[in-house]
């Protein structure tokens, strides 16, 4: 009878031998590579194979969405079904099979344009002018299932219909409402939205760009950093301190003028297809109808930011979303030691975690969405939930590379590429920091966004930034220090 060490032995190599051995006929992967036809002859023809690992399905071939485990589906109109599943067949059809490669090349996908236009999503909740007029919370399920697929999609959007298309609906002329958002609703003019400056980042109410008023019109001077779509947008809608009155006004630059220059931002390991840009005002003249009427101050930036932050609260529920659904394919995909992943303990509790966020973070949203909707949310609520969301959303992003193993950090099976993209929504909009001092301000009722100032003589001091206090409450709305938007 073999001793107790040597039973152990025999039954790990049986195991190793076991997992050595070619595969029998009706392992669920062979059936995946050689099926002649159905579901999983389709995604190989997407390319949802490596040829060098068979063993798992990349995200070429998006996996289904089973990331609803409280049947939220049921808190959704039909309309808003409708739409979701519209946007989310889109994505998975033409955007998944080809924006990996996007990514890893830093490009822009311009060829899925046309298609991202025919979902009629621009301009999201403007009514009239060629826009859609869909409810905050339909805005939000495009959101989520274009980041589920793809960050760089939807934040493309975000900027060019969220910030850009409803600055102008919200804050312009008619005239400029007539000419510019039915041509930008169809994608045929493309929105950029330039307020961070390279100096001033979480305090965007200090920004130094100039306007100076002369005959005709206004001549633009200064920088911004991190300007989405900032390389190629026909568009532009430029913040700047005007020399009258020393007040915040927007303005409305367009592709070409003379006095513009635009340069890619390099390097970056986040939202890889957004084109950020570094802008450069140089003498540039804008006519007196470029100047959006409707900005007095700094402080009517918030009537953009309202709706803007409620749509970057709900980005992380779709990376998360994504996240989750290449996971839970991926363990029932991948053996180990015998086994499938997902029958391992360890599996199963990460899963069951991330799954339990996501059910969260949806929520938060879609109460955060409903308060809107119903016209009494506060700024506050909104940066609370961003921050949460955001917060959250890493976790969850993390997790799934654990599940992942080595895969988990190849852009092709996703994860990796939403892993490295939450960054930038744990940043933009708003950082985590600048947010959760806003919802703190609303807690306590005391502005924190300042060091305390030294008091006479050297020494400390409180010196909080007053409720009411214009550069505090400036902070308190800034946009986010790296704006990756």
């Amino acid at each position: 009878m073999a001793s107790e060490p040597v039973a152990a032995a025999q039954g790990r190599l049986g195991v190793l031998a076991q997992h050595l051995a070619p595969p029998e006929a009706g392992d669920l992967l062979v059936q995946q590579l050689t099926a002649g036809g159905g579901a999983h002859s389709h995604a190989h023809s997407r390319g949802g194979y490596d040829s060098t690992f068979p063993q798992a399905t990349t995200s070429a071939a998006f996996p289904p969405a089973v990331f609803d485990l409280l049947a939220l589906d049921g808190l959704l109109s039909p309309e808003e079904r409708a739409l979701r599943d519209r946007v989310r067949a889109y994505m998975e059809t033409h955007v998944a099979p080809v924006i990996a490669d996007y990514w890893e090349r830093a490009e822009f996908p311009h060829p899925l344009v046309p298609g991202l236009a025919g979902l009629g999503l621009a301009g999201g909740p403007i009514k009239g002018y060629g826009c859609p007029g869909l409810s905050i919370l339909a805005n939000g399920m495009a959101v989520v299932e274009m980041g589920r697929v793809d960050a760089s999609c939807s934040t493309f959007l975000l900027v060019h219909s969220h910030l850009a298309m409803l600055t102008i609906a919200l804050l312009g002329s008619e005239e400029q409402k007539q000419e510019l958002l039915p041509k930008m609703a169809k994608f045929e003019l493309v929105g950029c939205w330039a307020l961070t400056e390279p100096s001033n980042g979480s305090d965007a109410s200090a920004l130094t760009s100039t306007a100076t008023k002369v005959p005709g019109g206004w001549m633009l001077n200064g920088y911004k950093r991190w300007i989405g779509n900032g390389t190629w947008a026909d568009v532009c809608v430029m913040w700047a301190r005007n020399n009258q009155d020393g007040q915040v006004n927007a303005f409305i630059v367009r592709k070409g003028n003379p006095g513009l220059r635009t340069s890619k931002i390099q390097n970056k390991i986040a939202l890889r297809c957004v084109q950020n840009a570094d802008m450069e005002f140089a003498q540039c003249f804008v006519p007196d109808s470029a100047r959006l009427p409707g900005v007095s101050n700094f402080a009517d930036t918030n009537k953009v930011l309202a709706i803007s932050r409620i749509m970057v609260a709900w980005q992380p529920v779709g990376f998360c979303a994504g996240v989750y659904d290449m996971a839970v394919r991926y363990v029932g995909e991948r053996r180990q030691f015998g086994s499938a992943l997902g029958g391992f303990q360890l599996v199963q509790e990460r899963l069951a975690r991330m799954g339990g966020t996501i059910q969260a973070m949806w929520l938060a949203c879609w109460r955060l969405s409903k308060l809107y909707e119903e016209g009494r949310m506060a700024h506050e609520q909104a940066s609370l939930v961003k921050a949460w969301t955001s917060a959250r959303g890493r976790e969850v992003v993390a997790l799934g590379r654990e599940l992942l193993g080595g895969n988990g950090i190849l852009s092709h099976f996703h994860v990796a590429k939403a892993f490295c993209d939450i960054e930038a929504i744990y940043t933009y909009e708003g950082t985590y920091d600048v947010n959760v001092l806003v919802a703190g301000r609303r807690i306590t009722g005391v502005a924190a966004f300042r060091a305390p100032k030294p008091a006479a003589g050297g020494g400390g001091g409180k010196g909080h930034a007053k409720e009411g206090d214009k550069e505090g409450q400036g902070q308190a709305q800034a946009q986010g220090g790296s704006r990756a938007k």
